[in-house]
């Protein structure tokens, strides 16, 4: 099997199989096998249950219904604050120091959690880019495969067909020559001079 791959990585791509990046080889033994490319591994779902919290939060938090829900929050907050600040019943009177703890805790833990979704994110992305890479090599060399099996039945059909001209040019040929000396026979061996003038 080996021999295959060898043959084909130097007929399509002109390289020694050692030699080829791991996705080349992939692509040579994909066309080896005669195998579908399928599903990338990496592209599949094998978060842990953490990995999908950050992606839920990093979801969440970069939605227009986030940023809605909490301008609305702090309108309430800063409002209900307000109203309560007169008879000295605020429970975070301006300005407001409290809900500025709240929101430094949740930039201080929304910001590493959406970090670490996009960089999984980005992960994956570079994980389909390579797969997309191999299937995109493999439809080549697979086109550049069968350009060579047309090449080679239009060399077989021509080489035929010549052959086929040449046996009816021999058959021709022998014919002629046949009807030639027929005709010599009947004419007594002389040349026809054409029709006598009187």
């Amino acid at each position: 099997m080996i021999d295959l791959r060898q043959r084909l990585s130097k007929d399509l791509l002109d390289a020694d199989y050692e030699a080829l990046s791991p996705q080349k080889k992939s692509a040579i033994d994909l066309i080896a096998d005669q195998r579908p490319s399928g599903i990338d591994p990496q592209l599949s779902d094998g978060r842990t249950q953490w990995d999908k919290l950050a992606d839920a939060v990093a979801q969440v938090g970069g939605s227009w219904r986030f940023i809605i829900g909490f301008l609305a929050g702090l309108f309430v907050w800063i409002s209900l604050n307000a109203a309560l600040a007169g008879p000295g019943l605020a429970f975070d009177p301006y300005p407001f120091i409290f809900l500025n703890l709240i929101l430094s805790m949740i930039a201080a833990l929304q910001a590493p959690i959406i970090m670490m979704s996009q960089n999984r994110q980005s992960a994956k992305d570079r994980a389909a880019a390579e797969h997309d890479y191999v299937v995109n090599l493999r439809a080549e060399l697979e086109i550049m495969l069968l350009h060579d099996k047309v090449e080679d039945m239009r060399d077989r059909d021509i080489v035929a067909r010549s052959e086929a001209l040449a046996r009816q040019v021999l058959s021709l040929q022998e014919q002629v020559s046949a009807l030639s000396q027929a005709l010599e026979a009947s004419t007594g061996g002389r040349p026809d001079n054409g029709p006598k003038e009187d």
